[in-house]
């Protein structure tokens, strides 16, 4: 038992198995004789249900989590130097792919059993815009162990849509234009890396929404199917118990008539004996000898 694997179990579960979850691992790690640990076991806080959706979003879909780390990464090296109409633009990929995002985490909470309203759903958003804004809000998010919402006011200062170009700082006096133009060339770079990234994200989440979209389908199709074949049964079941039922009718109708049968066949016998014994009587009355 280590703290990083417990405390990875911990934040994996649901909300309300963490607190008998994290008592029993501190029980556990007493006693082993760490009581080291067990303290930093007690540490760990219950996460909020915004917490554990922005959780459950890092473990359900990995995939999710480099991508946005990389933009992140290029908005915030860019946004330094951009002007209004380029961190527009950025800025509209980045809620774009922010409500994305969101929108997956409230499915996959629903689909845990913990459907979340729109409340909660601003608080995964505001912590989503503060991985994008802040690094160690990133590698927190990037954790899966938040145990309650990141703070978005650390985010990316707001650009009015009627925003200006900053304006250049003056150049030193008789100073040569050259580091002007490496520095107009790195902000290039800069904007070119963060827009490939907005893409590349936005490809992803596209491809992971197809994905989703179909298995969404395929689980409909099967629920259906599943809907009929239960029917079916149903149906079969009441007609097996009417065949039964029809069935134990014909067996009582059979032991019946196979009894009347028996009954009529020892009165016939009985009529036979009784016939024959008339005949003879009839027979030695008639006898000229009699």
């Amino acid at each position: 038992m280590d703290y990083d694997s417990v405390a990875d179990e911990l934040y994996a579960l649901r909300p309300e198995e963490f607190t008998a979850a994290r008592a029993s691992a501190m029980a556990s790690a007493r006693t082993a004789g760490d009581r080291e640990l067990a303290e930093r076991i007690r540490t760990l806080r219950k996460p909020s249900l915004a917490a554990w959706v922005s959780n459950l979003l890092v473990r359900s879909s990995p995939g999710e989590v480099e991508p946005l780390l990389r933009l992140g990464e290029g908005l915030r090296q860019a946004h330094q130097d951009l002007d209004g109409a380029q961190l527009r633009e950025l800025s509209r990929r980045q809620h774009a792919l922010i409500r994305a995002l969101s929108l997956q985490a409230r499915r996959l909470a629903k689909e845990a059993g913990h459907p979340i309203g729109e409340s909660v759903q601003r608080e995964v958003e505001n912590t989503l815009h503060a991985v994008l804004a802040d690094p160690e809000a990133a590698r927190a998010w990037a954790s899966g162990r938040l145990a309650k919402p990141l703070d978005a006011a650390v985010g990316f200062p707001a650009v009015a849509e009627g925003a200006r170009p900053r304006s250049p700082a003056p150049a030193p006096a008789r100073a040569s234009s050259r580091p002007g133009k490496k520095a107009d060339e790195q902000r290039r770079r800069q904007l070119a890396r963060a827009r490939e990234e907005a893409e590349a994200a936005e490809r992803e989440l596209s491809e992971l929404r197809d994905e989703a979209a179909t298995a969404s389908r395929a689980a409909h199709e099967a629920k259906q199917r599943m809907e009929d074949l239960q029917q079916r049964v149903e149906e079969l079941t009441e007609e097996l118990a009417r065949t039964r039922n029809e069935h134990q009718q014909a067996r009582f109708a059979e032991r019946t008539a196979r009894e009347a049968a028996r009954t009529a066949d020892r009165r016939v016998r009985e009529a036979g004996r009784k016939a024959a014994t008339a005949a003879a009587q009839l027979e030695r009355l008639t006898s000229p000898d009699a």
